[in-house]
């Protein structure tokens, strides 16, 4: 893909938003002609140079969020350093999630490639690494893995509807959408901010908040769990519509 691709084109309509549909199929014709078994790593190459580096880092970012949570399970459970660094690891993917956002509208860039990169990198760093870190501090019987999943899957068809349905929300001048249908993905990182707190206190594990429920039985699980299940279906709700700021 040439960086010529990535260039929006302007609505001829006075109050219509942005068009980028020519582009977008330029993209697609471009992607579809690379050719050879190395060809998608020169596509990749081109990528870094029309996106800016947040998306990047981003993806970086998340990885390394499970990678820390993964350390901490293999150590010693009152170091809780690596519990800090996966919560902190997806702070600093939403904020440059957002700046990722801002910088793609002031440059009026686009990219079909550069949309599902920023959807699989948000599902892992605001829906699997936060699954992670509950994972690690304890949440880990039969049932809690179930709920824990469950998240996770909303994550994802919020981040699939949403791919869909973007162009068929109202917009403003701008051409980006009024609001949200349910929740975004990145609100989940409130819940590790509460995930923080118990590693600083030392609720991990046999402390964790609330409790065990139904203890030694198949349905044992920590209740504290189901603020996964309430956030995830917060997200795929379709009534709830968040605007935008």
């Amino acid at each position: 893909m040439s960086r010529r691709t990535s260039s929006m084109a302007s609505s001829n309509s006075k109050n219509g938003p942005p068009s980028n549909d020519g582009g977008q199929e330029r993209q697609k014709m471009l992607l579809g002609q690379e050719n050879g078994h190395f060809s998608m790593v020169k596509f990749l190459r081109r990528q870094v140079l029309l996106f800016p580096i947040s998306n990047l880092i981003l993806t970086v970012g998340a990885v390394m969020s499970v990678f820390s949570s993964i350390r901490y399970c293999l150590g010693d459970p009152s170091d809780v350093g690596n519990v800090y660094a996966a919560i902190g690891l997806s702070w600093l993917g939403g904020w440059f999630d957002l700046m990722d956002g801002k910088i793609a509208r002031w440059r009026k860039k686009s990219s079909l490639m550069g949309q599902e990169l920023d959807s699989l990198a948000d599902l892992i760093s605001f829906g699997l690494a936060p699954a992670v870190v509950a994972f690690a501090l304890g949440l880990r019987t039969n049932v809690d893995h179930i709920l824990l999943t469950f998240f996770v899957l909303c994550g994802l068809t919020r981040l699939a509807r949403f791919n869909v349905t973007v162009a068929m929300l109202p917009k403003d001048k701008t051409g980006k959408s009024k609001y949200f249908e349910g929740t975004p993905i990145p609100t989940s990182l409130s819940i590790t901010m509460f995930m923080a707190f118990w590693a600083y206190n030392g609720w991990t594990h046999e402390n964790l908040p609330l409790g065990v429920f139904a203890e030694g039985s198949l349905l044992e699980f920590h209740p504290i769990a189901l603020l996964f299940v309430v956030q995830g279906c917060l997200m795929v709700s379709k009534t709830l519509r968040v605007p935008k700021l």
